[in-house]
C-alpha cells in the first residue's frame, strides 16, 4: 500500500502522482519531488490517499521535501534566467535567419537544463543555434517544436467568450474536434466564430456536444412531416436547448412548438 500525492508543475498541465512517504501535505502546498530530470518544484492539487492497486512493476517517484523559502528563491531566480535566455535565443535566431517562432523558455530546478519551445512550418535545422546557446548560458539545451494548440496553452490568454483560454485554465490535454460537433449545436459555421485564438477550431466545441446529440434523438428530422394541434406540417429548424421546433404548416405559415405538441410524426 502506497501513499500518493498528486502534483502539478504548470498550471492547467497533467497531475503526477508521487509517494508522499510519511509527509502530512494538503492541496496547495508547494514541494520538492524527484523527477527523470531531477528536482522538481511542483504544486500538490491531490491529496495523499492510499492506495493499494498501485501496480508493483511502476514504482512512483518521492517526495523529497517540502518546499522552503530559498527555494521560492531559486525559482524566482529560473524566472529571470528563463527570460534571458529567451532574449538572446530570439536575437541569435534573427542573426542566423532560422524561420522559427519562439514563445517560450522553461529551465529545470537545478537550471542544469534549458528548454526552448517553438512553432514553425517545417522543419528547423537549429543545429548552430544549439552551439551557440550552449556557449553562452552553459546549460545543455533542448530545442522542441509543438502544435500551435500548444503555444496557446502555454501563453495562455483571453477567448471570444472573454474567459481565459480553457486549454491555459483547466484542460490537460487536447481532444479531437470536428466542424460536425459546431453543425450539432446549430452554430455558424463561419471560420472566424468558431475557431480560437490558435486559429484551430475552438476546443469547447467538444464541452456540450455530447449532451446536444444525447438531446437531439428525442427530436423529429428536419424535413419530417409531424402532425400537431394546428394541423400537419415538416419540421423546418431544432432548437434543442428550448426543447422546441420550427414548423411550417400547410397553409404556409411557420410556427415554434414545444415537442410535447407533436402528436404523430409522419413519414
Amino acid at each position: 500500500m502506497q501513499k500518493v500525492v498528486g502534483v502539478r508543475f504548470k498550471p492547467a498541465g497533467k497531475i503526477y502522482d508521487f509517494d508522499c512517504g510519511a509527509f502530512v501535505l494538503s492541496s496547495g502546498d508547494h514541494v520538492i519531488v524527484e523527477t527523470e530530470q531531477g528536482l522538481g518544484f511542483g504544486t500538490v492539487i491531490v491529496e495523499p490517499e492510499y492506495r493499494e492497486d498501485a501496480s508493483p512493476e511502476k514504482t512512483l517517484k518521492k517526495v523529497f521535501r517540502l518546499a522552503t523559502q530559498e527555494d521560492l528563491e531559486q525559482l524566482a531566480q529560473n524566472t529571470e534566467l528563463e527570460k534571458s535566455a529567451f532574449d538572446f535565443c530570439m536575437k541569435s535566431i534573427q542573426e542566423l535567419g532560422l524561420s522559427m517562432n519562439l514563445f517560450a523558455v522553461e529551465s529545470t530546478f537545478d537550471q542544469n537544463k534549458l528548454t526552448f519551445f517553438f512553432t514553425a512550418e517545417g522543419r528547423i535545422d537549429f543545429r548552430q543555434l544549439v552551439k551557440i546557446l550552449v556557449k553562452e548560458l552553459g546549460a545543455r539545451i533542448e530545442m522542441r517544436q509543438v502544435g500551435i494548440r500548444n503555444q496557446a496553452k502555454m501563453c495562455g490568454g483571453v477567448g471570444r467568450c472573454g474567459r481565459q483560454l480553457c486549454c491555459s485554465l483547466f484542460m490537460e490535454k487536447f481532444d479531437p474536434v470536428s466542424i460536425r460537433m459546431a453543425k450539432e449545436q446549430g452554430l455558424s459555421l463561419n471560420p472566424t466564430k468558431i475557431s480560437g485564438q490558435c486559429g484551430r477550431l475552438m476546443c469547447c466545441l467538444t464541452f456540450e456536444y455530447d449532451t446536444y446529440c444525447a438531446l437531439r434523438e428525442k427530436f423529429p428530422k428536419i424535413g419530417k412531416t409531424v402532425n400537431a394541434k394546428r394541423g400537419q406540417g415538416k419540421v423546418v429548424r431544432q432548437n434543442v436547448v428550448g426543447n422546441r421546433v420550427a414548423v411550417r404548416f400547410e397553409d404556409g405559415i411557420e410556427v415554434e412548438i414545444g415537442i410535447e405538441e407533436i402528436t404523430e410524426q409522419g413519414e
